[in-house]
């Protein structure tokens, strides 16, 4: 069990970066409590629906621990919810969570569905050209619940682990095959059959699979 650290929403709205305009969601807002529908918590919203939003990915989470790391690496401060996380919290680090996870948050539950891809948008947001390379390299991406049960999430509630139904495919074994061994077949069949993966990364590692017949 753990309690959340910060609890934010954000809706799209346009950003400048670099001059050019973009639709983008990645800025969030503390909020001391919001209903979690099975969409999405009330009050947030996404611009890239190719990597965010719809029942498969209804609550980003984003460990914590992983700001230090980066303020290290980087040389500068990384604060929380810069990634565009919902919600951050310690102890529950992509080695530390399977897919397929089923967790008491507030008053809902969610499943941990898939990894986070990440995409250039965590760069621009934190003025650090190298952030998503480095994200991809480490597979700290982060990661996504579906929500079971709606209710309410408040600022502090309690993350607690109810079911484990594999611990062979944790989050960052996960990512791993996904980014940087996708052509281990046998385990990337295997990661197929876990069940609570996300549909839309079954379809990526079907590809994959169909790309080597």
């Amino acid at each position: 069990m753990v309690k959340i650290l910060f609890l934010n929403v954000g809706l799209p709205e346009v950003r400048n970066w670099n001059g050019k305009q973009e639709q983008s969601a990645i800025s969030k807002k503390g909020v001391s409590k919001a209903f979690l529908s099975f969409e999405a918590l009330q009050g947030d919203g996404v611009a890239a629906t190719e990597f965010h939003g719809g029942p498969d990915r209804a609550v980003c989470f984003y460990p914590v621990e992983h700001y230090a790391q980066w303020s290290h690496e980087f040389g500068k401060d990384f604060n929380a919810p810069s990634f565009g996380e919902n919600i951050s919290a310690p102890g529950m680090k992509e080695a530390d969570v399977f897919i397929g996870d089923i967790y008491r948050l507030g008053n809902a539950t969610v499943q941990i569905s898939q990894g986070r891809i990440p995409c250039s948008k965590i760069s621009k947001n934190n003025d650090t050209n190298q952030l998503l390379k480095k994200v991809v390299e480490t597979c700290y991406t982060g990661y996504f619940f579906r929500v079971l049960e709606e209710g309410i999430v408040y600022s502090d509630s309690e993350i607690t682990l109810l079911e484990r139904k594999q611990n062979s495919f944790s989050i960052l074994r996960a990512n791993e095959l996904f980014f940087h061994q996708k052509n281990d077949y046998e385990a990337i069949v295997k990661l197929l059959e876990v069940n609570g993966l996300a549909e839309d990364w079954k379809q990526n590692l079907q590809k994959l699979i169909r790309q080597k017949n």
